[in-house]
């Protein structure tokens, strides 16, 4: 009601430095009322020694703007009194100034040594009031024309003498130093708010910088491991792709040759020469799965088969989830993902490896450990679902999962980097991870994606 913007060009932080200011005046507003219900009491001190014959009475007029303070205090921590604190505030201010102009008028009016006790007042809006120019002003007015009417109401205006023009001089000056240092105080605690501020956000967009760099180095070194993982697996499927073509050359020949076997021996042979065949294919896919990691192309793109990144996935696991978890798939045919095949495979494994570490980690009763796998195309998104019956996640540990080197497992048995450079891969395709979990019951991340043509 009574505020005046203080007079500072930098607009920004305007709504932020108002919600402060109006904390801070609800604050200094409660600190002012006390004073008055402390102070004034205090005050039958000074009638005993100037005006011992009105103590009783004094005493009386002090206890009760004692108490109305303590009401407006009490008013002040209420959300009522919050909202309107800047009339309280004034209320404040006004109430012992009356109370001291009826002991000037009960006694010597302009000649009253409690003259004293309305340039406290004044000394008070200067010192603890947040205010601006306005509510000063209307402060120090409401005071001095208090003073004036106390002096008039004492006796004639002609009768007052030199001594009442000089305690008017003196109250005008205190007021006018009161206002003016109340309008620049405002102006410095603003762009003292906007130096804060300012500083904060640069604080936050170093320590974003100092992430993202942290990001880079986690993509670096990804990308190193990813490099000399495919070294070594070139050379691995150079090794195994000889010896494989020895053993499909000899299975052919085999199978030439079974067919001058006895009839009674035919039916033994077909079935170990079957197992043979599968067991050889089985390694050339092994095989063909580790070629994308010796020719990773990590910036190509195309429309990835989600079931065959889920299979692919599912075989470099299958020594930790065969005859021991089950894997439900509901995956809808031909969908896709527009993304590198190498990292989407990478992201899949690490959620389904999260998922395989959750199930070790919990006691089942009632129920088997098992892994869902669902694919759909809603809205848009192509979506892919992985979610099992393990541990989940504690609650305030979500806001951490996908943070650099955070981790809930034992020394030496991760570094807490995949969920981040998973998320970070996802957002790379223009995607989202999203997570859904009840600890003790169950863990699901979704990973969407854009349907794109």
């Amino acid at each position: 009601m009574f505020r005046t913007k203080p007079d500072v060009p930098d607009e920004r932080y305007r709504a932020a430095y108002e919600q402060h200011e109006q904390q801070a005046r609800v604050a200094t507003g409660k600190a002012g009322a006390a004073l008055v219900a402390l102070l004034m009491p205090f005050g039958v001190t000074l009638d005993l020694a100037i005006y011992p014959e009105q103590t009783p009475f004094f005493l009386m007029l002090r206890l009760v703007c004692a108490a109305l303070a303590g009401g407006i205090w009490f008013l002040l921590t209420r959300p009522f009194g919050q909202k309107h604190h800047a009339i309280l505030g004034l209320l404040t201010v006004l109430l012992p100034a009356s109370f001291i102009t009826w002991m000037i008028v009960d006694r010597e009016g302009p000649t009253s040594p409690y003259y004293a006790g309305l340039n406290l007042i004044l000394l008070a809006v200067s010192l603890v009031a947040r205010w601006d120019s306005r509510e000063s002003a209307l402060a120090v007015g409401g005071v001095f024309l208090m003073y004036l009417a106390a002096c008039v109401l004492h006796g004639p205006v002609g009768q007052l003498g030199g001594l009442f023009l000089g305690y008017c001089i003196f109250m005008v000056e205190t007021g006018v130093i009161v206002v003016v240092g109340n309008h620049f105080f405002n102006r410095l605690r603003f762009r003292e708010f906007v130096s804060r501020c300012e500083l904060n956000e640069r604080k936050r967009e170093l320590e974003e910088a100092i992430q993202k760099l942290r990001e880079a180095e986690l993509q670096l070194v990804q990308q190193e491991k990813m490099a000399s993982l495919g070294v070594m697996s070139a050379g691995i499927i150079h090794e195994i792709n000889n010896p494989l073509n020895y053993a499909t050359t000899g299975l052919y020949t085999l199978r030439q040759k079974g067919k001058y076997l006895v009839a009674e021996q035919q039916a033994d042979f077909e079935d170990v020469l079957k197992d043979v065949e599968e067991g050889v294919s089985r390694v050339k896919t092994i095989v063909s799965d580790l070629r994308t990691f010796s020719h990773p192309e990590t910036e190509s793109r195309d429309q990835i088969e989600v079931a065959g990144v889920v299979e692919s996935a599912l075989r470099f696991l299958s020594g930790e989830w065969k005859h021991k978890v089950t894997i439900e798939k509901d995956l809808t045919p031909h969908q896709t993902i527009y993304t590198n095949q190498n990292k989407i495979v990478h992201v899949v494994l690490n959620l389904l490896q999260n998922s395989l570490d959750a199930l070790n980690g919990k006691q089942f009763q009632d129920e088997s450990p098992t892994i869902w796998i669902e694919g759909r195309i809603e809205n848009g998104l192509s979506r892919l679902i992985i979610r099992d019956n393990g541990t989940g996640i504690e609650t305030q540990n979500l806001d951490k999962i996908f943070d650099p080197f955070f981790t809930t497992k034992d020394v030496g048995q991760g570094m807490g980097l995949g969920l981040s450079i998973c998320y970070r891969i996802v957002q790379d395709y223009d995607g989202r991870i999203a997570v859904r979990t009840e600890p003790g019951k169950f863990c699901e991340f979704t990973l969407e994606f854009p349907v794109k043509g």
